[in-house]
Parts: structure tokens; sequence; C-alpha cells
């Protein structure tokens, strides 16, 4: 394997790497960065966690180094989170230079064009699935944090979910077990968000419960758990979440709780990856233990979260993210409900429709009875005669 002086970059980054620990450049990077250099165009695709932003950020510095002057890099991002995140490696890296950035984040929606149509995880994750019923999937979720905790208490584990209010319900269910948690999903204020992050990073809390927002581009490289507490829907969403782990050549856990409906989901994301994903071993009379406090505590959290004002703030960021788009709230209130009326009548239409048949169907049936019958005593008359 090459080393990054062989690859063309200079001395003061060099060093400037091996002060954060890079001591030598992964296959991305050692394929990419001559390339960037000659000022080549160059697409990469690689494995999450496998140095991808130090593969053009490098490049980019040194060349920045040769003639800095004047606006000199425009970095694209599909999140607001990846965004601050390379602003900060171009920070740490960049530091020698004085560099100096910019991040410019739009609303809430956000667009990404997808160029890679293959992508796989690494081979450091060791990935597992917990088949588990849905009611006691809170309790299995329990007794997995616990069991970490218990065996590794400098571990980092980052639970993932599929809603804003379950990550709400989550956090709070856990920290009533004492569990050192902080959330992160797109109901929180962007600054609230942010440092929440702050805090997870530098292990003020061990326990990060989040949404699919947090799924993509974050590079957080001491996480060694990710437990997947719903099963998503897309493989690439698994990808992008189990990649919260094993990365820069670490081993890491994964663990996707799998309930009876979620077998078919399963199989999809390990027909793309490319991996077959092995039973993790738990002992379930300890689940059922726990299995009734944690459902009590579990309700006792939706109680107080609906007794706040959680789902007006959804509503209303609903409202602020329309106005972003530049649309007006209300009148896509009155065409959602247009459409909903629309859709009505059509199942109204349809509904009357099949009953017309079945009623069609139903007088068929009648006269072909009936002509039976007229048959059978036609043929028994007959037969007296």
């Amino acid at each position: 394997m090459a080393d990054f002086s062989s690859l063309g970059l200079s001395d003061w980054l060099v060093e400037q790497c091996k002060q954060l620990g890079i001591n030598k450049p992964t296959p991305v990077q050692e394929n990419c960065m001559p390339a960037i250099l000659r000022g080549q165009d160059c697409m990469g695709c690689a494995k999450t966690g496998s140095g991808k932003t130090a593969a053009f950020v490098l490049p980019v510095l040194q060349k920045l180094s040769e003639d800095p002057y004047g606006i000199f890099c425009l970095v694209l991002t599909p999140t607001r989170s990846l965004a601050y995140q390379i602003a900060e490696q171009f920070r740490v890296l960049g530091k020698p230079l004085g560099l100096r950035d910019c991040i410019i984040v739009g609303g809430m929606a956000t667009s990404h064009i997808t160029v890679v149509d293959r992508t796989r995880t690494v081979e450091e994750l060791d990935q597992r699935y917990i088949l588990t019923p849905e009611k006691v999937k809170d309790a299995y979720l329990v007794h997995l944090i616990q069991k970490f905790t218990d065996e590794h208490d400098d571990w980092s584990m980052i639970i993932f979910t599929n809603t804003c209010k379950n990550c709400q319900i989550l956090t709070m269910m856990l920290q009533e077990f004492n569990f050192p948690t902080i959330s992160l999903h797109s109901m929180m204020k962007q600054r609230q968000r942010f440092a929440n992050l702050a805090k997870f990073k530098a292990s003020v809390f061990k326990i990060l419960i989040a949404t699919d927002v947090a799924a993509r581009g974050l590079d957080i490289p001491t996480v060694q758990v990710v437990i997947n507490h719903n099963t998503p829907g897309l493989p690439k969403i698994y990808i992008h979440r189990v990649g919260r782990t094993a990365r820069a050549g670490r081993n890491g856990v994964s663990i996707t709780l799998v309930t009876q409906y979620d077998i078919h989901l399963v199989q999809s994301i390990e027909k793309l990856t490319q991996t077959k994903l092995k039973e993790y071993p738990v002992q379930e009379k300890e689940v059922h233990k726990i299995l009734t406090q944690v459902n009590v505590t579990r309700r006792e959290c939706e109680i107080r979260l609906e007794s706040s004002d959680f789902d007006e703030k959804k509503e209303i960021n609903k409202r602020k993210q329309l106005i972003l788009e530049g649309k007006d709230p209300d009148l896509e209130a009155k065409r959602k409900a247009e459409l909903e009326k629309i859709r009505s009548q059509k199942k109204k239409f349809k509904q009357k429709i099949q009953e017309s048949i079945q009623r069609q169907k139903h007088g068929q049936m009648k006269k072909k009875l009936m002509k039976r019958k007229q048959m059978k005593k036609k043929k028994a008359a007959q037969a007296t005669a």
C-alpha cells in the first residue's frame, strides 16, 4: 500500500495527517487523490467509513496552499449534518493554512442525487438480528443496552427508530432507566441538534436515540454498537444506519430488531449487502423479567408526551417547511382536503360498482338455482307419468 507522500501530498499535510492518527491512505484515497491532484474529474464509490471525505479534502487543501486566493472550493452535501461535518474536517486538516469556511444550509426539505447503484457494508461489521414480537421489542432493546453497558461501560451506542415521536418516547423511557441517553430528530431546533451531537461525540452521553436524520454521513469513530429499533423499509437506509459503526477499519456490531412483519425487509437487505445476517443470542427469560416494567414505563412516557405540545410543534414544523418550499400552507391544506374528498368519492363509486356486480352475480345464481329446481320437478313429473 502506498503512503501519502507517494500520492503527491505535501510534507505539511502528511504531518497534519499523522498528528490526527491518519498514517496510511485507504483504497479510495489511494485511487482518487492522484487524479484529483492532477485536476481530473473524479467519482469515488466506496463503503461507508472508508475515508471518502478526506479523499477530496486533502487534495483541495494542497491546491489551496499553492495559491491561497479567493473562493476556492464548493462542496454540496445531501444533509445539513454532513455539511457541518465536512466543514469540521476542512478546519482540522487545514489548520496550518488558517482556513476560512462558510456553511450555507437551506430549509428542512433537502434533495439529493444518488449516483451509486450498489453499496455494501464493511467486513469489520458484525451484522446481527433478533426476531421479536412487536409488543416485546422495547424490552429486548432495554435488555441489550443493559447488557452492553454492563460488559463495556466505555462503549457508545446509536439506536435508530422510525419517527420523531418514537425517538422522543424511547429517549424518555431509557432516561427513566437511568441510561445516559440523548436524542436527535428533525423536530428539534438546529442548535439543539448540534448541541446534542457534540455531547454524544464528547461521550458526555453514551447513548444516542435518532431518526434517519443521523443515518447519513455522520462520522463518530467511537460508536461500537448500532441498534435498529425498527427494520428499515429500504436496504440503503439500513446501510447508512449501520455505517455509523465499524468506521475506518474499526470493529463494530449492528443489531436489528425484526418483527414477524419484517422478514421480507431483511431478505431485501441481505440481497443488496450480499451478507447473511446472523441471529444474536438472547436469554429470553431475562427479557421477560423486565417486560412489564418496560411496558408500564413506556406508557407513562407516552402519556407525558401527549400532555405536552409535541404534536402541535410537529404541525407548526410542517407549516414552516411548506413556507420554506414557497407554498401556502392553508392552500395546501385545502388541496389535501379536496384530494381526500376525491379519493373518498372514488372509493364509494368503486364500492357501488362492486355491490352492483355482486347483485348481478347473486341474481344470476338465483336464476340458475330456479332453473335447476324446475328441471328436477319436470323430470320427477315425467318419471311418475
